[in-house]
Parts: C-alpha cells; sequence; structure tokens
C-alpha cells in the first residue's frame, strides 16, 4: 500500500505502481467514490470494454406473452 500526501489544491499522485496495475493513463477519466468511510478510485471504462463480459451468462427470463 502506498501513502500519498494531498496538495494545497487537494490534489493526489497515483502511485505508478498502482496506475499501471490499474491500466491508468494519462486523460483517463476515473470515478471518486466514499464507501464506508474511505477514497475509492475507479477507472471509468468505456462500455465497448464491457463487451463479452458476461458471455457465458444464460438468460433464463420470459418475455411478456411467454415467449423464451
Amino acid at each position: 500500500m502506498a501513502a500519498v500526501t494531498v496538495s494545497p489544491k487537494y490534489q493526489v499522485v497515483i502511485p505508478k505502481q498502482v496506475r499501471e496495475a490499474a491500466g491508468i493513463a494519462i486523460g483517463d477519466a476515473v470515478e471518486v467514490m466514499l464507501v464506508e468511510g474511505r477514497i475509492e478510485l475507479v477507472p471509468v471504462r468505456p462500455a465497448v470494454e464491457l463487451r463479452g463480459l458476461v458471455k457465458e451468462a444464460k438468460n433464463r427470463f420470459k418475455r411478456e406473452g411467454g415467449r423464451p
């Protein structure tokens, strides 16, 4: 775990090892969330990258009219 210091402008630098592990590059967006008293940074990924994420999932819902 790496510690960072908050600047007078409330900015922090994400350590290189964390950026590389998370795949964060210059210009990428990250979502900042407060979760149970801690701050989490989550990379925002384009929807295209989510394609195939649930490839193995089966649709077991029935449509209106009873069709599968």
